[in-house]
């Protein structure tokens, strides 16, 4: 098939002149030795530095990556989703743009959809995780903190909800999309919740990790954003579970008035 597109690779992208273009090399290489036909979708969330001129030049080199540029600074969310949306792969991975979760990782998700499980997730919170380099000490609490307000208000079964690095069957992922609302970088925890509420099978994987100092979450602000998305969540989801309960129940209630 001409446009057959096995992998599709997103990466959202806000000011990441430095790092952009190793990354894209470094993925455009490994999947090229895979020998699947892929596609990188860079999602750039209006960056001010030369983000977007250099994936234009580095995508002028190598034809399966394509560029989406957002009027503005929209969120992490906001770009994944359009990047997923926009993607045709049978295969979508979203991974950050400083590469954190190494490439190579790819093929431990994968071998978990091979197995029937429609989505796999990188995990930095399990025994059998890799941190070569630990984040500072206060985003490590913020990260611990987060991921238990994350299992308390929707997700109780997964330990990291967080790591960047998550693979999806291609239908799966562009439907759970097409649901999602979270602009922000709460958007995972709402990913994995309507994926729990779609009966979709989730596998935390361990991964290989490795901190980046040039990290795009703000330790002052962004926690009471991330923590704000989760409540307005919770709450739109309660209430439509209940009106979705009462729209099952009224033609019962009815006849009883009747």
């Amino acid at each position: 098939m001409k446009n057959y597109i096995y992998l599709s690779v997103v990466i959202p992208a806000y000011n990441e002149e430095k790092r952009i273009g190793r990354t894209l090399r470094k993925i455009s290489e490994y999947l090229l030795e895979r020998g699947y036909p892929y596609e990188i979708i860079v999602v750039d969330d209006g960056s001010t530095d030369g983000t977007t001129a250099l994936v234009r030049k580095i995508a002028q080199e190598v034809s399966c990556i394509r560029l989406l540029k957002n009027n503005g600074n929209r969120g992490k969310g906001y770009s994944v989703r359009r990047g997923v949306l926009s993607s045709k792969g049978q295969l979508i991975i979203f991974s950050d743009a400083d590469l954190s979760t190494p490439i190579e990782e790819l093929d431990k998700l994968k071998v978990w959809i091979e197995t029937g499980h429609k989505i796999a997730i990188g995990s930095r919170a399990l025994p059998e995780s890799e941190i070569l380099l630990p984040q500072p000490w206060y985003r490590q609490c913020m990260g611990k903190v987060f991921n238990r307000l994350v299992r308390f208000l929707a997700v109780t079964e997964i330990k990291d909800t967080q790591c960047g690095f998550k693979l999806f069957m291609g239908g799966v992922a562009r439907s759970l999309f097409k649901k999602q609302t979270i602009d922000g970088f709460g958007f995972d925890a709402e990913l994995l919740y309507l994926a729990k509420k779609s009966e979709y099978t989730v596998k935390e994987v361990p991964v290989r990790w490795i901190n980046s100092p040039d990290s795009r979450v703000n330790i002052f602000k962004d926690p009471f954003l991330m923590l704000r998305d989760l409540i307005i969540m919770r709450k739109n989801y309660l209430i439509k579970n209940i009106d979705e309960a009462a729209t099952a129940l009224w033609p019962i209630w009815g006849k009883g008035q009747g």
